[in-house]
């Protein structure tokens, strides 16, 4: 097994414009051909140095939730459903009946697991911050990778990995399980990637920015929430980490300590991470910052139970204060 060992410092950030009718396109050309992927063993052939940096703005097709309260409610990530809410919860529109009003999520208590041991994601404030992509109807069986909410000034940017988006039409869903979308879709509009990424996909600099549009007025931030980011995080951390697999319907969750692969890369022991969890979030057990995603080498690990991701350094906020 080899490793890619970085010869070069990182470069200036450049986004690139591509038109909206080209950006489906190719996104629906890489969606018919069933290779949107996690892992190296399904490595797909990506647009060249040019690809997406801003993209087109085409709706999801089909039914989907509203992601925000009415228009007259103050947009907050704990939107008041009364006096009895617990501190800290969300309040949510289940999607399956929308007049059925509000239920609560629970607010993040740090779980009590075994390291090293996958699971069914809880739902909580920190687990509804982390969703699914699509490049279609929300639905079973159409997401393709996962990314999360992230805190920035703009509260309008999510985080994935830069392999997992090369084309427009793409939605993000937070919170999503079990075939709903309770805090409704999120139209990416832009696209931000490093200039190593765009010029040659290097695995070292194998994360991306997304800005998404406000939904009935409300930006994401400000009703899930987002995750700080972390960088120059120390390479033994315990960790946390997510990811939403495409052939299951709910978000899976393990906690393990990461370590150094390479010179640019950290690396985490978590089993049964599948094709779908590319983009999924290293989240520090400490700190609550977000320290990585799915991706880098081997477009994330060429098994399903070692992850890896390119170190977020200097690279990665420089991408966040262009898109904010």
């Amino acid at each position: 097994m080899g490793r890619h060992s970085k010869q070069r410092r990182r470069r200036s950030l450049r986004p690139v414009v591509l038109s909206s009718v080209l950006a489906v396109g190719v996104v629906g050309a890489i969606a018919a051909a069933g290779v949107f992927s996690v892992h190296l063993r399904d490595l797909q052939q990506r647009t060249s140095a040019d690809t997406v940096a801003a993209i087109g703005s085409a709706p999801v097709t089909g039914a989907t939730p509203s992601a925000s309260p009415s228009p007259s409610a103050s947009p907050s990530p704990s939107a008041s459903a009364g006096a009895a809410e617990p501190p800290g919860t969300v309040a949510v529109t289940q999607s399956n009946d929308p007049t059925a009003g509000l239920r609560q999520v629970p607010p993040f208590a740090p779980p009590d697991v075994k390291l090293g041991v996958t699971g069914n994601a809880p739902l909580n404030t920190e687990s509804v911050r982390i969703g699914a992509l699509f490049t279609g109807d929300v639905g079973p069986g159409n997401h393709f990778c996962t990314a999360s909410v992230i805190d920035s000034p703009g509260r309008n940017l999510i985080l994935t990995a830069a392999h997992c988006v090369s084309g427009g039409g793409v939605t993000f869903v937070p919170g999503y399980r079990d075939g709903q979308a309770p805090f409704g879709s999120w139209q990416v509009t832009k696209v931000y990637t490093a200039d190593g990424w765009q010029n040659g996909n290097d695995p070292d600099e194998d994360f991306a920015v997304l800005s998404v549009a406000p939904n009935n007025g409300v930006k994401i931030e400000d009703l899930v929430g987002g995750n700080p980011l972390g960088i120059n995080a120390a390479w033994t951390a315990q960790a946390r980490l997510y990811g939403s697999p495409d052939a299951a319907e709910k978000p899976i969750l393990c906690t393990n300590v990461t370590s150094r692969q390479d010179t640019y890369q950290r690396r985490i022991d978590c089993p049964s991470f599948p094709n779908g969890t590319s983009g999924g979030p290293f989240i520090d057990s400490a700190t609550g910052e977000v320290i990585g995603v799915i991706g880098g080498y081997q477009q994330g690990g060429d098994t399903d139970d070692t992850s890896y991701s390119a170190y977020f350094d200097h690279t990665v906020a420089d991408l966040v204060a262009r898109a904010s």
